[in-house]
């Protein structure tokens, strides 16, 4: 009963922690339309009402108030095309990088000074809306946009200063300049703020896929290890029944123990807080090599260990033991720890029959590798010389910072 309740509390825990992942995967439950449009700000036909400044130029010519009505309304209908064109592919996502908006920015330049020189009066008011054009232009940021600005401003206030006679050079000129500046600033900020919610969703789908990964190799870890355990003392159990009862049952219970330590360790790995110990598994390493069938040598020597650096070479002695268990056919295995002020050195020997045809590194002992790494330590592993295997591992005392989860040591279902 205690085990089923067990295994409903890490189930419990599972489904929870696949529920916080995916709320922090698909982010606030919001109406997807919504999201696009605070990301995106101002889209393209923002700009279109602006071309309404051109209603005095419009309505020139409608009365024929300038020299050549078709010619203006021919320069009044290139403007506003070319406007919209340098407007709609400042927005184009296949565009908006290249180099087309701004050429029909200077197209749409080129219409501005010859219609403005050519007919005067309010056609100087399609100054501001090549500026407002200018700043939706990606390609003209930071120093060019307001060189161009600058000059662009400048140069709409002194021609309609001498076209008038100096009446509105001011306010067209100030208009040029403002309506660029606004225009970029505005759609930089939302340029800005779109990356940081591409950033954010970005982060938010690594935590998620980092978690998963810490989970499935938590799992993976500790059932390996756990299996192991229990097969062995199983065989054990198997063993000893028909001429030791007594020592049958004991394995019996070190299996039920090993077990409910099991449930333990799963829950602690769903919630994110499964830490080894150096001194715990240097206990089970004993016990497990000795049912087994392997002798067990421990080794111990020097001050004590920081938490976080006992942790983890907790758990290059489990995944040692493990392997020395599940592969080696080992008679005798040695586990010595000598620590001094600055270094720790662990080392595991076994007299197997060494490494198979896949080599001395497997996924437990590479991702311990990197972990140690991580911690500036180091782990070697391979034959020793003689006949057999050896994990070595050299790790600073005062390793202190760095988190040993086992979420962030590969899976130990093979090591060689």
């Amino acid at each position: 009963m205690t085990r089923s309740y067990g295994a409903v509390r890490a189930a419990d825990g599972l489904d929870l922690t696949i529920a916080a992942a995916r709320d922090t995967d698909s982010g606030p439950c919001r109406p997807r339309w919504a999201e696009r449009k605070a990301d995106e700000g101002p889209g393209k036909y923002a700009f279109l009402p602006w071309l309404l400044m051109g209603m005095g130029a419009f309505s020139n010519v409608v009365e024929g108030k300038t020299g050549n009505p078709w010619l203006a309304g021919l320069g009044l209908l290139a403007f506003n095309s070319v406007y919209i064109t340098v407007v709609w592919t400042s927005f184009n996502p296949r565009l908006r990088h290249s180099r087309r908006p701004l050429y029909a920015l200077g197209v749409l330049t080129a219409i501005t000074f010859a219609i403005a020189l050519g007919f005067g009066g309010d056609w100087f008011l399609f100054f501001p809306l090549l500026s407002l054009a200018s700043g939706t232009v990606r390609a003209l940021r930071g120093k060019k946009l307001a060189a161009w600005l600058i000059a662009l401003s400048g140069a709409a206030g002194y021609l309609t200063g001498w076209d008038n006679g100096g009446p509105g050079a001011f306010g067209v000129g100030y208009g040029t300049f403002l309506s660029g500046t606004v225009t970029a600033t505005v759609l930089s900020l939302f340029d800005t703020i779109q990356e940081l919610n591409t950033t954010r969703q970005e982060l938010a789908r690594s935590a998620v896929e980092k978690e998963r990964l810490r989970f499935s190799r938590d799992l993976h870890d500790l059932l390996g290890h756990t299996l192991s355990v229990v097969v062995v003392k199983a065989e054990a159990v198997r063993r000893l029944a028909p001429r030791n009862l007594d020592g049958a049952l004991a394995q019996a219970a070190d299996i039920e123990a090993v077990g409910r330590q099991a449930l333990t360790e799963i829950r602690e790995a769903v919630t994110g807080y499964r830490e080894g110990s150096l001194s715990t598994e240097l206990d089970r390493a004993r016990s497990v090599l000795e049912a087994a069938g392997i002798e067990p040598l421990v080794r111990q020597a020097g001050p004590p260990l920081p938490p976080q650096a006992g942790a983890l070479l907790g758990w290059v002695v489990r995944e040692g033991v493990t392997n020395t268990v599940r592969h080696s056919g080992a008679t005798h295995c040695e586990i010595s720890v000598h620590a001094d002020e600055e270094r720790v050195r662990l080392a595991i020997t076994d007299d197997g029959r060494g490494p198979g045809g896949s080599g001395a590194g497997g996924t437990g002992l590479k991702g311990l590798t990197e972990r140690l790494a991580a911690a500036g330590g180091t782990l070697h592993s391979g034959p020793d010389g003689r006949r057999g295997f050896r994990v070595t591992a050299e790790l600073p005392v005062g390793t202190g910072d760095v988190a040993v989860g086992t979420g962030d040591v590969a899976g130990a279902e093979e090591a060689r």
